[in-house]
C-alpha cells in the first residue's frame, strides 16, 4: 500500500462561512449539566467554534462508518480507523453572538508512519476563523488514520511520565445518551459513538468510544468552572490537547487539572485503568 499520492493534498484550501448563534451553546450547557454556564454571555466560549461550521455532506455521500466518503477536502487515506488526535489553538479575540464568521482551512502536512499497530497516516489542518473585526481563532488540528484493529491487539503502552498532584478533579460517567447528545451538537455521524455492534465488530472496540473533542471539552469545562468565579476575570487564551488512548462508555473516568503558577494550567483525563487518556495545556490571561 502506497501513500505518496496523498501528499498532493498538501496546500488544499477549504473556505466556509457561518453565523455565531446561541442555540448550540445552550445545548452544550445542558449537556455539561450547567444551569448557568461558566462563560461570558453574548459570545462564543472557548471551543464554541466546534459547534459551528458543521459537516454538511448529503446522506448519499456518507460512508459505512458514518463519516463522509473520503477524497473531498481531506485526502482519501486508505485506512479504516480515523481519530482526532489533538489540536493546538489560540483564542485571539472574542466572537460575539450574531457575528458572521469565515473559516479558512488549509492542509499543511500528510505523513505516513509505522507504529506498534501498523501503518498510520497523520493529516495536519490549520483552521483560521475570522470575523469583520479580524482573526479570532487559529487552530492546528491533527487527524490520524490507522489500520483496522487486530484480534487480541494490546492497548497503547502506559505513559511513564509522572503526573502532578491535581488541584481540581471531577468524575465523569459516560453513557450512550451523553455521547449521542454530543454527536448531535457536532453533527457527527461516526458510528463508533452510538452503534455498539458496529463499534465492536467492525472497529474492534470494547464499547462506545467517547469523542476525543468531548473529553477535551470536559477538560475545558473543568477549567472554566474554576475560572468562572475569578474576580480578575481571567480567560483561556490558548489550549492544546493530545489524545493518548481511547475512553469508552463502559466505565467512569476522571478529569484533572493543576495550576503551574505562571499563567498555565495542565489538564489530563484518566481512564478506569489508571492510565492517562488525554493530556492538555491551558494558557490563561487576565
Amino acid at each position: 500500500m502506497t501513500f505518496d499520492h496523498l501528499k498532493d493534498w498538501v496546500g488544499r484550501v477549504e473556505m466556509r462561512t457561518d453565523t455565531a448563534i446561541a442555540a448550540p451553546l445552550a445545548g452544550l450547557a445542558a449537556t455539561l449539566d450547567h444551569d448557568t454556564p461558566p462563560w461570558p454571555a453574548g459570545e462564543l466560549p472557548p471551543l464554541g467554534h466546534w459547534l459551528h461550521f458543521l459537516p454538511n455532506a448529503p446522506q448519499r455521500d456518507i460512508g459505512e462508518d458514518g463519516h463522509p466518503h473520503k477524497g473531498g477536502f481531506l485526502p482519501p487515506v486508505p485506512l479504516p480507523r480515523r481519530m482526532w488526535a489533538g489540536s493546538d489553538m489560540r483564542f485571539l479575540a472574542p466572537i460575539p453572538i450574531g457575528a458572521e464568521m469565515r473559516r479558512t482551512s488549509t492542509i499543511e502536512a500528510v505523513e505516513h508512519k509505522s507504529g506498534r499497530s501498523g501503518g498510520m497516516v497523520f493529516v495536519s489542518v490549520m483552521h483560521e476563523i475570522a470575523t469583520d473585526a479580524g482573526v479570532a481563532i487559529r487552530e492546528k488540528q491533527d487527524i490520524v488514520y490507522r489500520e483496522a484493529a487486530k484480534p487480541g491487539e494490546a492497548p497503547p503502552p502506559a505513559s511513564a511520565d509522572p503526573l502532578p498532584a491535581a488541584d481540581w478533579t471531577r468524575g465523569v460517567t459516560p453513557d450512550p445518551v451523553l455521547l449521542f447528545r454530543y454527536s448531535a451538537l457536532t453533527f457527527n455521524g461516526h458510528r463508533i459513538h452510538y452503534d455498539r455492534p458496529y463499534c465492536r465488530e467492525a472497529e474492534g472496540y470494547p464499547g462506545l468510544v467517547v469523542h476525543g473533542p468531548l473529553t477535551a471539552t470536559l477538560l475545558m469545562d473543568l477549567v472554566l468552572r474554576t475560572l468562572g468565579g475569578d474576580p480578575d476575570g481571567r480567560r483561556v487564551a490558548g489550549f492544546r490537547f493530545r489524545a493518548r488512548r481511547p475512553l469508552f462508555d463502559t466505565a467512569p473516568f476522571t478529569l484533572n487539572a493543576a495550576a503551574r503558577g505562571d499563567g498555565e494550567i495542565d489538564g489530563w483525563a484518566v481512564g478506569p485503568d489508571g492510565q492517562v487518556a488525554m493530556t492538555a495545556e491551558f494558557v490563561v490571561t487576565p
